[in-house]
């Protein structure tokens, strides 16, 4: 007759010490390579004194040229349709919001024609596109 210990029992627990202390090492082995794996490019940025502009969204921009000829965006329009496109553009869109640059060389007489053609489609808002004035030094006077 065999007579059965209680040391021969199989052990029926789980011990997770080693699997803990294998993912303690990982762990600690990806955190010290994760910046290292990181890669990026230097770039000397450019500073300035204005303020940064934000882009909102994607702006309509009308221009007219030195020959009269008025574009949406990069599209040539002809200023006799200029009023239709623009309310076939704004019947999708939320903001009635355009920007104006006209060549510094045209009539002032078209530049109104086209203002008015604008407002006339119902844009709430119209700013006109410049370029900044280049101020001389003030010592080389």
């Amino acid at each position: 007759m065999a007579i059965e210990s209680s040391s021969d029992r199989l052990m029926s627990d789980i011990n997770v010490t080693p699997f803990v202390d294998v993912m303690l090492v990982l762990l600690v082995i990806f955190m010290v390579t994760a910046p290292m794996m990181m890669q990026g490019v230097d770039v000397v940025l450019p500073e300035t004194n204005s303020e940064q502009l934000i882009p909102r969204k994607e702006h309509l921009i009308i221009t007219i040229n030195k020959q009269n000829q008025v574009y949406i965006n990069d599209y040539q329009v002809e200023l006799d349709f200029l009023r239709e496109k623009l309310i076939k553009i704004f019947e999708g869109r939320e903001d009635r919001e355009v920007f104006l640059r006209a060549d510094k060389d045209i009539s002032y007489g078209v530049v109104v024609f086209v203002m008015s053609e604008i407002k006339g489609a119902g844009v709430e808002k119209l700013g006109m596109v410049t370029e900044p004035l280049e101020q001389e030094d003030k010592g080389t006077k």
